[in-house]
């Protein structure tokens, strides 16, 4: 193994100017851990919150500090006490010690599964925080085939996969996203619904006289209100970034820590791997371009992941 791996760093909270890729000695497998040689890495909005500062009370970091938590890759070095995995398995999976956007990390065994031969590389480093939002979300309001639900930023990466997952259990999906986004909304079985003025009234068309049994944000307050408006039920409202706005009106804030567990991890991975959910893949980076990436992400209008390829 290499001794020198290399490593996306910030030492200061900041905006994505902060971040700089440095050589750091190549870890070692701690007991019950393996080294990952990462292959892909997928970037989310939650690594820039906690980057920028802005949740540093609930998530505050030490200096010097890596960043990410999804990988994909290659095991190169195996600790004592690791059953189950070898020296040049391919995994994927997460760990909650932020350091995954890098050539090389050191990951508990258990937070890993074996990556399924025929999901690339990008999709298997994206899987684990979008999958598990995703799942904590659909469960959430507990959707039910037939009911219609409505989803926000339905073609992001969360939402599409959580629109994937719906529609595979027979919900009825109207996504609210951008008309770009139209043609691959209707390709996977999702009622497109333009965002802007009049939404609710189109929302309404559309759902006809069954009406809306559910509405899960994945972008802001504003869709809270107008879940409310629509006459939803607190308790089938769900969003993974509003929370204060939840707290005020009752809704629901499950996140991925209500689904972060290796058995869900694996059934997601056979969701993809046989085809049944498709990762879309927006963008991929080189690491000494992980600035870039994030300054496209952060337009708020990918759609599907973008993925450090180190």
């Amino acid at each position: 193994m290499n001794r020198t791996a290399q490593a996306v760093r910030f030492d200061q909270y900041g905006a994505r100017d902060v971040l700089y890729v440095t050589d750091v000695p190549t870890p070692e497998p701690g007991p019950g851990e393996v080294v990952v040689e990462v292959r892909a890495a997928g970037i989310n909005p939650f690594d820039a919150m906690i980057r920028s500062g802005v949740i540093r009370d609930l998530f505050p970091v030490d200096f010097p500090s890596g960043q990410g938590s999804d990988l994909a890759g290659v095991v190169t070095a195996v600790g004592a006490g690791v059953d189950g995995l070898a020296v040049g398995d391919e995994v994927l999976g997460w760990t909650p010690s932020a350091g995954t956007q890098a050539t090389h990390a050191a990951v508990r065994a258990a937070q890993l599964v074996a990556k399924p031969p025929h999901v690339s590389w990008e999709a298997a480093g994206s899987l684990h925080m979008v999958g598990a939002t995703a799942y904590a979300a659909g469960r959430a309001v507990a959707a039910q085939p037939g009911e219609t639900v409505v989803v926000s930023a339905a073609a992001g990466g969360v939402g599409s996969f959580l629109v994937q997952l719906l529609t595979g259990r027979g919900v009825r999906v109207l996504g609210i996203s951008s008309p770009d986004n139209a043609e691959w909304l209707e390709k996977h079985g999702v009622i497109p619904v333009p965002y802007g003025d009049g939404l609710r009234e189109r929302l309404e068309q559309v759902a006809g006289a069954s009406g809306i049994d559910a509405f899960i944000d994945l972008y802001g307050p504003e869709y809270l209100d107008l879940a409310v408006a629509l006459g939803i039920k607190p308790d089938r409202i769900q969003t993974t970034v509003a929370m204060q706005r939840a707290a005020e009106i009752g809704a629901r804030t499950d996140g991925r820590h209500n689904a972060t567990a290796r058995e869900i991890l694996v059934e997601l991975a056979d969701l993809v791997a046989s085809g049944a959910v498709e990762i879309p893949i927006a963008a991929t980076y080189p690491l000494d371009r992980v600035a870039d990436a994030f300054a496209e992400l952060e337009q708020r209008h990918t759609h599907g992941k973008i993925v450090l390829v180190p």
